[in-house]
């Protein structure tokens, strides 16, 4: 199960970071509307949200000093999961009320 978080953890940093580099080039360049975060929308966001979380909670668990079943693990990175989507809903959410 350690792939399977690593690989997730991977694209979403990957589609993080792309959110993140090409909001700005597309801002420096003026054409905004080649902003991936709005092309994506809100839940492509919560996608890359997710993915962060279930990496980063299942290999939080996988390499936890406590030595959980894999089963536990799964539980803890699909919660963590879960509360990286509303951690994202709720970021969406402060961004639009400004």
């Amino acid at each position: 199960m350690v792939k399977v978080y690593s690989v997730s953890l991977v694209i979403g940093l990957i589609g993080l970071l792309v959110v993140i580099m090409g909001g700005g080039f597309a801002e420096n360049v003026g054409r905004p509307e080649r902003d991936p975060g709005v092309r994506l929308g809100v839940a492509g966001k919560y996608i890359i949200g997710g993915l962060v979380g279930f990496g980063m909670g299942g290999l939080s668990a996988e390499f936890s000093p406590l030595d959980f079943t894999w089963q536990v693990s799964l539980l803890i990175a699909a919660g963590a999961a879960g509360l990286s989507v509303l951690w994202v809903r709720y970021a969406v959410a402060q961004a639009e009320v400004r």
